[in-house]
């Protein structure tokens, strides 16, 4: 078996990766590192948390170990779809390169230009970017192109997603064109396969598993739920999230959950926590403070679910999230490959659980079909123990129905009805009068003892002529 030893490393880099406890390159790491070390273009094919952060990062960090920056004109340049992904590319290149002398920086969304320009000021060897931020900088005439030696594109399937492909394309006009690519993507989208051709000469090309597969040490399932009724959905579909996470029991020691659009994100860590789960939310809305915060807790364990959306499917580097949970269908097939990637990393075992409403279920076939296998179907846990739980809610009678607390406010009709008391009194009344005319024609009294006199029920009419 191949090891970091045997890959031409620098010897402070591998002194790096010992103590962060690696021996052994993955099968990406293993057919990048060396032909990015001998200079050549190379594009990287490999299902997500196989490792392709490393596989740019300690080839770069060899090649930069010798030379220095000159400001405004980084040595070289990694793009990435997103401020996370971006921030923990950021992070290796800490872990890595602790015995080289590099400077780096980092320019995302949500942090001042001010902060930013210094760096870049001072002259970076590396510099991480997102495409606009890096092109805002460009068009301040803060940033200079000209002297980028090696360049990186990560996750680009999720850059053509996200609409960052023209941005790409600008900033490789802005390089030179002796520049040294390292392309790396999930899946190879026709448009992605135009870019790789037009930009990266004679590239190495490193393909480890077949194209949008999942990990082999993940567990899939879905469930199959139609709501009772169109109105109550989103309830009823929360609650089985709630089931299925009660399911798993201590089995499940942390957890992701992946929502469509970013109000449901909210919703659901709203109800999630309300039901006294621990659970926070993630999504592009949330200020940058915020989203570093929230990711944080996740990472060290003082927060248990994070509900996000896809901007947290790719970068979230967290080797032990034991679950992931698609509350959603992905709109793009491609990006179920992506969510469930969180989980089941650097060998370990994962499950993956997803819930499939009717209008979702073209595009749940169109995930099977991608990756060429059918996910098991798993029981409703919600459906499985509903008729105990409707025989012991049915109330047994009036004063135990009123006496009942419930979780979920639903008397909403009951209240409305108690808030119409002249009707029901009018209808009372009617009855009461009713009975009292049929009586008085039987000449009986209703409602009073034996010892009343018998003309009280006589009518005025019937006391003259007696």
């Amino acid at each position: 078996m191949t090891k970091f030893s045997d890959l031409n490393l620098n010897t402070k880099v591998l002194k790096a990766i010992d103590e962060a406890g690696y021996e052994n390159p993955t099968p990406i790491q293993a057919g990048a590192i060396p032909a990015a070390l001998e200079g050549r273009d190379v594009l990287g094919i490999a299902q997500t948390g196989t490792g392709k952060t490393a596989s740019f990062t300690l080839p770069l960090i060899t090649a930069l170990a010798r030379g220095r920056a000159r400001a405004r004109m980084p040595r070289s340049l990694v793009l990435c779809p997103t401020r996370e992904l971006a921030a923990q590319v950021a992070e290796n290149f800490d872990t890595y390169a602790k015995y080289v002398k590099l400077s780096k920086a980092l320019l995302i969304g949500g942090v001042s230009f001010k902060e930013q320009d210094i760096l870049i000021d001072k002259g970076v060897d590396v510099l991480i970017a997102t495409p606009g931020r890096l092109l805002d900088h460009f068009e301040r005439g803060k940033l200079i192109l000209n002297d980028v030696k090696v360049m990186v594109v990560d996750e680009a399937d999720r850059m053509l997603d996200m609409g960052f492909i023209p941005d790409i394309e600008r900033i490789f006009g802005l390089t030179p064109f002796t520049r040294q690519t390292l392309f790396f993507s999930a899946t190879m989208a026709p448009e992605i396969e135009r870019i790789t051709n037009t930009f990266l000469s004679n590239p190495e090309r490193i393909e480890v598993a077949r194209q949008a597969t999942a990990s082999e040490t993940i567990e899939q399932g879905v469930v199959m739920f139609k709501a009772s009724r169109k109105d109550r959905e989103g309830t009823e579909k929360r609650k089985v999230l709630r089931g299925l996470i009660d399911a798993e029991g201590e089995k499940l020691t942390n957890a992701i959950i992946f929502c469509n659009r970013k109000t449901d994100v909210d919703i659901v860590a709203k109800s999630l926590k309300s039901y006294k789960y621990d659970a926070a939310p993630i999504h592009g809305d949330l200020d940058q403070s915020q989203r570093t915060r929230t990711l944080e807790g996740f990472r060290n364990g003082e927060l248990r679910i994070l509900v996000a959306s896809d901007v947290a499917a790719r970068g979230l580097d967290v080797p032990s999230v034991s679950h992931v949970f698609n509350f959603d269908v992905p709109g793009h097939p491609e990006d179920y490959v992506h969510r469930i990637g969180r989980t089941g990393r650097a060998g370990r075992e994962g499950k993956a659980i997803t819930i499939c409403v009717p209008r979702d279920e073209k595009q749940f076939d169109a995930v099977e079909k991608l990756i060429q296998k059918e996910i098991p179907r798993l029981d409703n846990p919600v459906k499985s123990a509903k008729p105990a739980e409707v025989k012991e809610d049915k109330p047994k009678s009036t004063r135990s129905r009123s006496s009942s607390k419930s979780e979920e406010k639903v008397d909403s009709t009951a209240a409305s009805e108690d808030t119409k008391p002249s009707r029901s009194r009018s209808s009372s009344s009617r009855s009461r009068s009713s009975t009292s005319r049929d009586d008085r024609s039987s000449n009986k009294v209703v409602g009073l003892g034996d010892h009343t006199p018998s003309f009280i029920g006589l009518s005025f009419e019937e006391r003259m002529a007696s």
